[in-house]
Formats: C-alpha cells, sequence, structure tokens
C-alpha cells in the first residue's frame, strides 16, 4: 500500500478516483457532487448505461466503460431496469455531450445528478481497464467536488477500509420488500411497454426477486406465463402459498454465498417439490449452492455485452450479457449436476441443469438490457417446462 499523501488537485480537476493501492487519477466531476466507495469495474457494452447503472446486480461496484462516449443518446424514463441507479457511480472517458436521438428527454449528467450519482470524465479508461485485468478488481472512492477541493488522505483511508464485496450480502438491500404480480410487458418503438397479458390459463411462476432486472419478468410474461414476485426472504411456506407452477431465481448482487444463508435452504425445500426451476446470474450460482457445488470471487469479473458462451450440448455458440464478479466452480459440480453452458472467454461455468430434477440455470442475462437476444429462448424453455402442468 502506498503511503497517504496531500496532493493538490491539476488545474481543471473537480473529480478524482482514489484506489486502496494508494493510485489517484484525475478528471472532470458530473452528476451529483459527493463521495461514493465500492469495487471499480468495466464494463464493455458500447449502449444501455441506463440500463447498467439500475442493473441491481450493481449495488457497491463504480463502473468505468470502456466506450469513450457515455452519454450521448442521452436519457429517458424507459429504459431502467429499476426506479433508481443502484451502481455507486460512472467513470467515463469523454465529457457527456448534448444527446442526439429523439427518445432522450434529458442529459446523462442532469439524470445523474437527480439521481443522487457520481460520474467522472476524463479518464484515460483504457489505463484504467487494463489496470483492472492485471491487477484485479480493486476497491476505490469515486468523488466529485465543484471547487476541485479533496481530503485525498481521507478518501484512501475511506477505500483501505472498505471491505469490499466478498462476504457482503446486497440482495438484502436490494430485493422487494413486499408479495406482488408483475403485470408489465415488454417494450416495443411506438407503442412503450405492453401490458402483461393475463386472459387464458398460464402457468404461474413465482420470482424471487435477490435484485432482479424489470426486462428478466417482461420476458417471462412474453414467453406465456403469469407471474409473481417474492422478496429474496421469503420463506418455502410463502412461495408455495401463491400455488406456483414454478419458481425463477433471480439475479441480484454481493456473494452468494452470504445470500446463501438463508436462500439455500429454501431452494433445497423448493427443488423437492419436484416442480420446475430455472436461475440467472445470483440465481444460477443460488442453485449451485443449493445442490453442494462451491463459489467464488473471481479476479475481474465478467461485465458486458459481447461476451460468448458455449452450449455443450451442441456446440453452438451464444453471444450474451454478462454482470458478475462471482462464479460457480466447475470442479465442485455434483453428481447430479452437469454443465450446460462453458463461458469462451476463461472457460468458467456459465450454465448447469440437473439430472434428477425439473432445474436448470445460466450464469448470463438472456433478457439483454442491454445487449445480444441469442439466449431469448431460455424463457420459453422455462415456460414449456410449466405448461403441462396448466394443461393436466
Amino acid at each position: 500500500m502506498a503511503d497517504a499523501k496531500p496532493i493538490s488537485a491539476p488545474e481543471g480537476a473537480t473529480g478524482v478516483l482514489v484506489l486502496a493501492s494508494g493510485d489517484v487519477v484525475w478528471g472532470r466531476g458530473f452528476g451529483v457532487e459527493g463521495a461514493a466507495v465500492g469495487e471499480v469495474c468495466f464494463h464493455t457494452a458500447m449502449t444501455g448505461y441506463q440500463e447498467i447503472m439500475t442493473d441491481p446486480s450493481f449495488a457497491g461496484q463504480i463502473i468505468t466503460f470502456t466506450f469513450p462516449h457515455i452519454g450521448n443518446v442521452g436519457a429517458n424514463p424507459d429504459d431502467v431496469e429499476a426506479d433508481e441507479p443502484h451502481a455507486l457511480g460512472m467513470i467515463v472517458r469523454e465529457d457527456v455531450t448534448e444527446p442526439s436521438n429523439f427518445r432522450s428527454v434529458e442529459r446523462l449528467d442532469d439524470w445523474m445528478t437527480r439521481h443522487n450519482r457520481i460520474g467522472l470524465a476524463g479518464i484515460d479508461t483504457r489505463a484504467l481497464t487494463k489496470r483492472i485485468r492485471a491487477g484485479g478488481a480493486p476497491n476505490g472512492v469515486i468523488a466529485h467536488s465543484a471547487d476541485g477541493v479533496f481530503d485525498i488522505p481521507a478518501l484512501l483511508a475511506q477505500a483501505q477500509g472498505w471491505p469490499g464485496l466478498e462476504g457482503m450480502d446486497l440482495a438484502i438491500d436490494v430485493t422487494r420488500e413486499t408479495h406482488g404480480a408483475w403485470e408489465g410487458g415488454i417494450w416495443r418503438l411506438g407503442f412503450g411497454y405492453e401490458d402483461g397479458v393475463s386472459e387464458g390459463a398460464r402457468p404461474h411462476v413465482v420470482a424471487i426477486d435477490y435484485g432482479s432486472k424489470r426486462n428478466i419478468f417482461r420476458n417471462l410474461v412474453a414467453a406465456g406465463a403469469k407471474v409473481s414476485v417474492v422478496p429474496a426472504t421469503a420463506t418455502f411456506d410463502e412461495v408455495m402459498a401463491l400455488a406456483p407452477d414454478g419458481i425463477f431465481l433471480s439475479n441480484g448482487p454481493g456473494d452468494p454465498a452470504a445470500t446463501g444463508v438463508y436462500a439455500v435452504p429454501v431452494i433445497r425445500q423448493l427443488l423437492e417439490t419436484g416442480k420446475p426451476l430455472f436461475g440467472i446470474c445470483l440465481g444460477h450460482q443460488l442453485l449451485a449452492l443449493a445442490v453442494g457445488a462451491e463459489t467464488s470471487k473471481m479476479f475481474q469479473g465478467h461485465r458486458g455485452a459481447n461476451h460468448p458462451v458455449q452450449r455443450l450440448g451442441d456446440g453452438g455458440v451464444e453471444i450474451t450479457s454478462m454482470n458478475h464478479g462471482f462464479a460457480v466452480l466447475s470442479e465442485s459440480l455434483p453428481d447430479n449436476a452437469r454443465a450446460t453452458h462453458v463461458s469462451l472467454f476463461d472457460g468458467s461455468n456459465a450454465g448447469l441443469e440437473l439430472v434428477d430434477r425439473p432445474a436448470f440455470s445460466v450464469q448470463y442475462h438472456p433478457e439483454a438490457s442491454p445487449g445480444p437476444q441469442d439466449s431469448l429462448y431460455l424463457f420459453g424453455k422455462f415456460v414449456d417446462m410449466l405448461n403441462p402442468a396448466v394443461m393436466a
């Protein structure tokens, strides 16, 4: 660790990133003034910065966007995955410019201010990304002060004192507090979000919300399901009281082992019912833990909209959207679980299915938002598993 030393801000600097290593990176602040501490990661998507910032899976993280022109299409009320941003802040190369998009209703920097989030521009994001790739995702503090005055030793102490994501249960902070039916449909240009279709016999999915993106629920509805959503802390009896035909385990932030303390016993009981189960991201990791596998913190994580994943069954490759800093250890999978997908970036596990239960999960995000739609078929696969229960 480098010794803390008072450092004068260079002329024009109104923002700073202070890493736990002692590295100090100056830039131009935007959004709200203040400071936030978390894990500094990078994201490779070229579009969808609103969806990324509002993804609950990014709780506790500061996002470095590798694409230099972030904010050039502005912001609007539709392109969000939650009511507010969950990422702590963003780091970008170029200053936020006047938006050029017919769907924009406000500038990104105004949106950041309104949602109490800090931005840092003028950063060599390529150099920062290379540092993360080589040294792992560091803890750091992002700060913005219009007068350019910063207490660097205090910010360094804050960065060094933050415990990191390992061991943190963040799902408890981002989950919904009440049970409720999901009624929204998917978005279409010129129409906005459609109403969820509720007529006719539709299989009932109870989704456990560990920090879910809204587009997951929309795609479950679009695939033909009726969806009810319960908090991460819902008990087995509370889930079963809703008479589900199938169970969905959502994405979410934090360490799956920490969330698993209360989630895994419930998932094990749900597996015993024999009802179909589908998990995404954190839900994938929790399913793995429930059957006896292990998870671990990744060196730099997978965050982007261009991650190639191979299906082990037929060799096909899907380009996927990913956002995770923990992974299932393939070698820890028990005999009743088999790997179904693998990351072509690093060979890590990207999917599994149980051989003795109708349950499967994937590490990536088939609903995209943002990202490719190669994997949307998984929602249809899950709902098809439920239809016999409805038709019986």
